[in-house]
């Protein structure tokens, strides 16, 4: 499981934007572990549960089937025990565990989920060509992996960007890999691409809010903010005390502190980390292990561990 050789202890301090100098802090990222599942080969989205102690729920990107996988701390698979068949390690006569099926549900481009303490909501936002009219996130009741097979959505909440006219889109803002629950309320995090062009990106990302979530009609997402410096949005969650939010790109970690008032998350001064020295690959996913330190996840399935180091070696908040 561990591949402890493979990796040595990368420290790098990181730009921050509102904070003197004195103040910024020193990043300790440190590669975990991989996850050694052939069934996980391109990871898209990872949350830790809220309900059920030391399980991370983890999905694959398009292609896959309506399915999530539990892991646990150190990345092991959790399946129902009891079940014919077997985690990491074959056993005899045991097929390998084919995931938690979640049916009514469609796997057309999951790219993020996220957890609250009763749902789970599965992003299915991929939007390359941003041409599709059928966005939408899954809800699903928060399940406890050790003991339940499959379980289904009970709810998909179809969503529409309200300033797209054309699809595919005159400008390509309208692909969704980012998604994060503040109180209930559901928030995806655009990734923009040069028009016509799906392989090249360009700056920028837009917050948009999800403000009814009862209709079955699509719903018009409402663009609370915007941050130019973004690129290559990949995945957001926010932090267990709902003081931080961190948001994953393809090169750079940003962290924003929470508002004083209302949900313009991108507004304030916050931090950046530029992810580029670490030689994480493709990274995907993200997700809090406490309010100190950080997973991101690469589709690879290889997780690293990210805080901040204080001047004496401790760590602390990853913002104040």
């Amino acid at each position: 499981m561990f591949q402890k050789g493979l990796f040595g202890l990368l420290v790098l301090g990181c730009v921050a934007f509102g904070i003197n100098a004195k103040d910024e802090p020193t990043w300790q990222v440190t590669p975990k572990f991989k996850i050694n599942y052939e069934a996980l080969r391109e990871v898209s989205g990872i949350s830790r549960s809220k309900r059920f102690d030391d399980v991370f729920w983890v999905h694959n990107d398009s292609g896959d089937e309506a399915r999530v996988f539990a892991i646990n701390r150190q990345g092991d698979v959790i399946h129902p025990e009891f079940l014919p068949y077997h985690g990491q390690q074959p056993r005899p006569g045991r097929s390998p565990w084919p995931g938690h099926a979640i049916e009514l549900a469609a796997h057309y481009d999951w790219e993020d989920i996220a957890s609250d303490a009763d749902w789970l909501y599965i992003a299915d936002t991929g939007n390359n060509g941003n041409a599709r009219r059928d966005l939408g996130i899954y809800k699903v009741p928060q399940f406890n992996p050790r003991v339940i097979e499959k379980t289904r959505a009970t709810g998909y909440i179809p969503v529409a960007y309200p300033d797209q006219q054309f699809f595919p889109a005159e400008n390509w803002h309208y692909d969704s890999e980012a998604l994060f629950v503040d109180a209930g309320q559901l928030y995806l995090i655009t990734k923009h691409r040069i028009a016509g062009q799906i392989g090249a990106f360009e700056p920028g990302g837009t917050l948009y809010r999800l403000t009814d979530a009862a209709s079955s009609q699509p719903n018009k997402l409402e663009q609370v903010d915007s941050l130019s410096s973004l690129f290559m949005v990949t995945g957001a969650e926010l932090s267990p005390n709902g003081a931080s939010l961190a948001v994953l790109g393809a090169r750079n970690l940003w962290l924003f502190p929470r508002p004083s008032s209302g949900d313009a998350w991108l507004s304030g001064p916050h931090q950046s980390l530029d992810l580029t020295p670490y030689s994480m690959g493709q990274v995907e996913a993200i997700t809090w292990l406490d309010d100190q330190t950080l997973w991101i996840v690469n589709e690879a399935g290889s997780v690293f561990d990210v805080s901040r180091v204080g001047a004496v070696g401790q760590r602390q908040a990853l913002l104040p």
